[in-house]
């Protein structure tokens, strides 16, 4: 049966214990910047004008990946991508965001919800900068609520769990997916691999 209701939604789930109900706030904490400082990577959700929705990871070393503008504004470093800013043109339509913000071998996660807007040069730009260079845009956040996220899910897939990275035989490499999926006139595969390995693609980060 099809949930339509937030009444079927509790009666399946539950309602949140006083911890989880009472934990949102709206100002940063001291927890709350030492993780910021210490997260080297998050995702950003945002959605279009008429609610059609994009995730897209963002990661940098700890300390690079966000700058923290005072209690309730933070922003995130943009660097060289693939151009396609899905979610960047999905805050100029719509500003609202949501960002999870994760530290390897942590299973809780901080979340922060917000309004924010998009800045092509700031004077944090120079403490965000990654081999002498700056981002090419920063995203600032106006927070609306910040709440620490429990651990189930990482618990659930043994994420962190080295004896669970087992090669992953039944799902090509990257370069096989590029030219299956997203073929590009004149680049074979043998170009592919070339472009994705290690020491040619992280020259490219920055």
């Amino acid at each position: 049966m099809e949930i339509t209701s937030v009444e079927q939604l509790e009666a399946v789930v539950g309602e949140p214990a006083e911890r989880a109900r009472t934990k949102e706030r709206s100002v940063l904490t001291e927890i709350d910047r030492a993780w910021l400082a210490a997260t080297p990577f998050c995702v950003l959700a945002t959605a279009d004008a008429d609610g059609r929705c994009d995730a897209s990871p963002k990661g940098d070393p700890p300390g690079r990946l966000v700058h923290v503008i005072d209690d309730r504004t933070i922003a995130l470093a943009e660097r060289p991508g693939n151009r396609r800013v899905d979610g960047y043109r999905n805050v100029l339509a719509n500003p609202w965001v949501g960002l999870d913000f994760l530290i390897p071998g942590r299973g809780d996660t901080l979340r922060i919800n917000g309004r924010a807007r998009l800045v092509d040069d700031a004077p944090f730009f120079d403490d965000l900068a990654v081999t002498g260079r700056r981002p090419l845009l920063g995203l600032v956040v106006d927070i609306e609520t910040i709440f620490f996220h429990c651990a189930k899910a990482f618990s659930r897939s043994r994420l962190w769990d080295p004896t669970t990275w087992a090669p992953t035989e039944n799902v090509p490499r990257r370069a096989v997916i590029a030219a299956e999926l997203e073929p590009v006139a004149g680049q074979s595969l043998a170009d592919l691999d070339d472009y994705y390995r290690p020491e040619n693609y992280d020259a490219r980060l920055y």
